[in-house]
């Protein structure tokens, strides 16, 4: 098929970006598609795809889960959407809620959420909270381009930081040295964990896929300068994609090693939901000569489906393929002396107490 049969934007258009389309999210009543109207409006290429951003000015911050495979039950998402652009990103689908598309939209339409610091304040001084570490990062990234200008994540952590709160951050961006004033002084305390996602170490094929997060030599280069403040961290493989990138996960783990990092952990490719269309879209256009050898290797391991959500299964998949990887891996950790797994529970969460208040009266809470 061609542009002007599908919902695919022009590439020049979408320069830059993840999505090769722009869908309808599962929510819409109508579907758009690109056409030609007969007055040679598609001939000449559009202009690229602008990121727009609106503000947020949600009640609550802080969002709970009961989920028992995730070792967190809170996290706070500073940003709606993502600009990084992974095609993959299992957080493409709650854009549909806000009646955008889980496509080009959740990586060029973003909000933010300017209050988010005040509320979680409000928040973590209410009446009966009871301290759990708190996660960020785990929807979309803290660390996208649009916080070197806003440091909303920044603020967040100044309050954190002031409550004695422990949090726990993944990210693929190096920005995350810039905090390390901050971060440095709680690892110190126990406070903070902080993981750097690394899918690939090809840069073409970083480049492609993740388009807009940071090169995988500067994220190498994030664990370390984590590292040299006595920060702990993490190295995600994550996610893993098989006949793509399943066979750097040993490479990967070993540069992270010798970068400092001091645990790890791993995912297999999830496709819940839209993400399965938009990524085979992107097989299509970017490697067709393995799409179907990919796809295979992802139904044997999702129980003959492109995806499987049940609970312990959802995260690492099931069958030999998924069995080989985990074995991978555990070796690999072994190996290079990895801790393995989310270590969230080795946070220090007793030393949590909300701060006097600003004008400097004692709470009655």
């Amino acid at each position: 098929m061609d542009d002007s049969t599908t919902n695919r934007m022009h590439p020049v258009g979408r320069r830059g970006r993840g999505a090769v389309s722009n869908q309808s999210g599962r929510y819409e009543a109508h579907e758009r598609e690109w056409c030609d109207d007969g007055w040679g409006s598609l001939d000449q290429a559009p202009p690229r795809l602008s990121t727009t951003l609106t503000k947020d000015s949600s009640r609550k911050v802080i969002s709970f889960n009961e989920s028992p495979d995730i070792g967190f039950d809170r996290s706070i998402n500073p940003y709606r959407g993502c600009e990084h652009g992974c095609v993959y990103c299992f957080a493409r689908p709650t854009h549909a809620w806000l009646g955008l598309s889980p496509g080009l939209d959740f990586e060029s339409k973003l909000s933010f959420k300017p209050d988010a610091p005040a509320v979680l304040e409000r928040e973590l001084r209410r009446r009966g909270y009871k301290c759990q570490v708190m996660a960020m990062g785990t929807n979309t990234d803290p660390y996208q381009q649009v916080e070197r200008r806003l440091s909303v994540t920044r603020e967040l952590l100044k309050v954190l930081d002031r409550f004695n709160h422990p949090v726990s951050i993944v990210t693929k961006s190096n920005l995350v040295c810039r905090d390390i004033d901050i971060l440095g002084p709680m690892a110190a305390r126990g406070l903070v964990k902080v993981s750097l996602s690394v899918t690939t170490l090809d840069r073409h094929l970083a480049r492609r896929m993740e388009p807009r997060a940071a090169a995988p030599e500067r994220r190498l280069g994030a664990i370390a300068a984590l590292a040299k403040a006595a920060i702990p961290t993490a190295v995600m493989v994550a996610p893993v994609i098989p006949a793509l990138t399943d066979m750097e996960m040993e490479a990967i783990l070993g540069r992270a090693a010798a970068n400092g990092a001091v645990g790890a952990g791993y995912i297999l490719l999830r496709l819940p939901l839209e993400i399965k269309a938009l990524w085979r879209e992107w097989l299509a256009e970017n490697y067709p000569d393995r799409a179907e050898r990919i796809m295979r290797h992802i139904r044997e391991a999702r129980g003959g489906k492109d995806y499987d959500s049940q609970f312990y299964q959802r995260m690492v998949g099931a069958g030999p393929y998924a069995e080989l990887i985990a074995q991978r891996f555990e070796l690999a950790c072994k190996r290079l002396k990895l801790r393995r797994g989310r270590e969230e529970g080795l946070l220090d969460c007793s030393q949590f107490r909300p701060p006097l208040e600003r004008d400097g009266q004692l709470s009655l809470l």
